[in-house]
């Protein structure tokens, strides 16, 4: 059993992950499997165009500070009125991700529930959760 930034539990069951390499070409498999996702959760049409936005701004961001011949790690966890997507890259020494005064963070910030980032040795990871406005 694993608790997610929901704080609800979830099981291995609403895990999906996904692995690409750290291109720009590759980035529509994270945003069509975003979208199928919020999709399955019933999220309406300008919510999930919203997460899908949000999780490119988000691997944009990654790919600026990834490692050479990196691979993007994409965690996407469900719950019942939530879906948490969590990008992983490892990244070039001293890469910093942009401060969270900068537009690409006003991006995910109005686009999603909640956004954070951290990075340690040597990984840099977004995480960003939504809740479904709409009720079923």
């Amino acid at each position: 059993m694993v608790t997610q930034l929901t704080g609800q539990p979830t099981t291995d069951d609403d895990i999906v992950h996904l692995t690409v390499p750290a291109d720009g070409g590759y980035l529509s498999v994270l945003r069509t499997a975003t979208a199928g996702l919020a999709a399955r959760l019933q999220f309406a049409l300008d919510e999930i165009e919203d997460l899908r936005i949000a999780v490119d701004e988000a691997c944009a961001m990654l790919l600026a500070i990834a490692a050479r011949d990196a691979e993007l790690d994409c965690r996407f966890s469900v719950t019942e009125d939530a879906l948490t997507v969590e990008v992983t890259v490892p990244t070039m020494p001293d890469a910093r991700l942009p401060a969270e005064s900068s537009f690409a963070w006003k991006v995910l910030t109005a686009l999603t529930t909640s956004a954070g980032a951290r990075a340690a040795d040597g990984r840099a990871t977004i995480s960003l959760l939504t809740r479904r406005a709409s009720g079923w």
